[in-house]
Order: C-alpha cells, then sequence, then structure tokens
C-alpha cells in the first residue's frame, strides 16, 4: 500500500470515528448534545496532534523510539502544581476551580520548567541532549516525590477533588481555552515547518546530519522548544497521558513503514486521534464514564511499552 493510499485510509477511519462520536444517540436535545460533543472532539483532536507531533519529533532528535517527551518531566510537574495550589490553597480556591486561570497558571510553570531546563543544559559544552534526558529523569522522579510527600499531607475530602487531575479526562474541557490551545498549537506548527526539512536528516544522527549541513545544535534546541510548548498546551488542556506518544509514535513507524516525515507525522497524528476518539467512545459507551480515557492508554501503552523493550532486548 502507498504511503498517500495509508494516509487516506487513516483519514476515512479517524473522520468516521468522529462522527460516531459526533451523532451516536445524540436524543431530543440534539442542539446542547451536540455543542457539548464537538467542543470534546476539538480537544480530542487537539491533543492528539500535538502529543503524536512531539513524540515522532522527540524520538528522531534522540533516535531513540522507546523514548517519549514526558522523561524530562513535565508530567510530574503538572502534578506538582495541582498538589501544591490544593496543599497551599485548598481545594475550593480559584486557582483549582477557575479552569482559565488554572490553565493559564499551570501552562505558564510548566513552560518556564522546560526552558529553564534547557537553559542550564545548553550552557553545558559537549553532548547536552543525553545529559539533558538524564537530568530530565532524576527532576521527574524529585517531582513526584515531593508530589507524593504532599500528597499525604493534604485533607483525605481535599485529596479526592484532587485525584480528578491525576488523570486525563475530556469531560470538563472549556470551550475557550481550547480555542486558545488551537491558536497556540497552530503558531507553533508553523514556526515547525521552517525546520520541516531537516527532520528527514537529523533522523540519521548527529554526525550524518552535520555532513549533510544541518545546523544541527540549532536546529535540535528549536525543537526542543516545540516539544515542550506542544506537551504543556496538551497536558494543561487535559491532564497527563504519559504512554499515549509512546503508543501512538511505533505503530506510525509500524505502519508507515518510512524514514520521511512528511508522511510519517501524519501518520501517527491520525492514529493517535483515532485512539483518542476510539477510547473515549469506550469510556463513554462501554464503561458508562466510570474510567477515564488515560487509563485504557496507560493500560494499553504500557503493556506496548514493556513488548518494546522485551524486543529491544531480544535484537
Amino acid at each position: 500500500m502507498k504511503l498517500r493510499t495509508k494516509i487516506v485510509v487513516l483519514s476515512l477511519f479517524a473522520l468516521l470515528l468522529i462522527l460516531l462520536f459526533l451523532f451516536i444517540g445524540l436524543g431530543s436535545n440534539w442542539g446542547y448534545s451536540l455543542e457539548r460533543r464537538a467542543w470534546k472532539i476539538a480537544a480530542i483532536v487537539l491533543t492528539g496532534v500535538c502529543i503524536a507531533f512531539s513524540t515522532v519529533i522527540f524520538q528522531t532528535v534522540t533516535n531513540n523510539r522507546i523514548l517519549t517527551p514526558n522523561i524530562i518531566g513535565l508530567d510530574s510537574m503538572y502534578m506538582l502544581i495541582q498538589t501544591a495550589v490544593v496543599y497551599v490553597f485548598g481545594s475550593t480556591n480559584k486557582l483549582l476551580v477557575d479552569s482559565n486561570l488554572n490553565f493559564m497558571l499551570t501552562l505558564a510553570l510548566m513552560m518556564v520548567f522546560a526552558l529553564l531546563l534547557y537553559w542550564v543544559m545548553f550552557r553545558r559544552e559537549g553532548n547536552h541532549l543525553y545529559f539533558l534526558l538524564l537530568v530530565g529523569i532524576i527532576l521527574g522522579t524529585l517531582l513526584g516525590s515531593m508530589t507524593t510527600f504532599l500528597q499525604l499531607l493534604i485533607d483525605p475530602s481535599e485529596f479526592l477533588v484532587l485525584q480528578g487531575r491525576m488523570f486525563a479526562s475530556f469531560n470538563s474541557v472549556q470551550g475557550q481555552l481550547t480555542v486558545i490551545c488551537y491558536i497556540v498549537a497552530i503558531a507553533v506548527g508553523l514556526y515547525y515547518m521552517r525546520l520541516h526539512k531537516y527532520m528527514d536528516a537529523i533522523s540519521l544522527g548527529k554526525g550524518h546530519a552535520v555532513n549533510l549541513g544541518v545546523p544541527y545544535d540549532a536546529v535540535v534546541k528549536q525543537l526542543l522548544v516545540i516539544i515542550a510548548a506542544l506537551i504543556s498546551v496538551a497536558t494543561a488542556l487535559v491532564g497527563p497521558l504519559t504512554f499515549l506518544g509512546l503508543l501512538v509514535a511505533n505503530v506510525a513507524y509500524q505502519f508507515m513503514k518510512t524514514y520521511r516525515h512528511a508522511y510519517l507525522i501524519p501518520g501517527a497524528i491520525l492514529i493517535s486521534i483515532i485512539a483518542l476518539v476510539g477510547g473515549q467512545l469506550i469510556v463513554e459507551r462501554v464503561f458508562s464514564f466510570t474510567t477515564t480515557v488515560s487509563v485504557i492508554i496507560n493500560l494499553v501503552g504500557g503493556i506496548y511499552f514493556l513488548y518494546l523493550l522485551l524486543r529491544e532486548n531480544k535484537s
């Protein structure tokens, strides 16, 4: 099957799932239901695009298919922010209750965290990328431990409110926030277009990319900022989806069977949308909202991650 045909097939499948999500079981008050579902599907599509896009770029830069951008600790930072707000101000504070304010605070702090980490790492000489990954893992563990410590000190009734922030959910998505996120994502995407021509060369490794005339260090720094922005937007909007990027990126590699990012990135994005819309349909129609889509994604993604590790060891 040709690459363009694969993209068309994925597009049609994604469109079919979106239409099913929008129109199945609308009921009599279809105007209200359709509007709510439209905003929800807009958030799902945006989240799928941001996570798949950033994961493929990150794996290309690191030349490793079992890493995700969350390795630098952005998910842990998100949970620490939510936990700290509840611990310091309480679960009824406007910083937690007001979705717009909570989103802006979370997005700003996550971006500051990522940019400070990049700034400190890029001041070093030598192979800063792998040192960045190492420091990211350590910081993620540290932030996770701080979060757990604060959660132990929180009142149990307030912890129940916080628990809703621990898992990604599309059920309380705000339309205004979704519009803001789309504007940020489109701006980041337009900025990426000037770097797209380097991606295939970068996938060959630093040595080959430099020999082909790619300004490797400068391009990688810009790509890492793009990755941080996209992951921060997706996480601040709906919550952490740890294994989604790993899952959809590797499925895209297997299905597309190409190194060309002009096809690989759209393929990963479409697979991500299919996974999220399909997962949300299962949550709503099979489990009747008794679980969240992140639980399903993380379960499947965790199993797939173990499979990838075992396959790497065998090879």
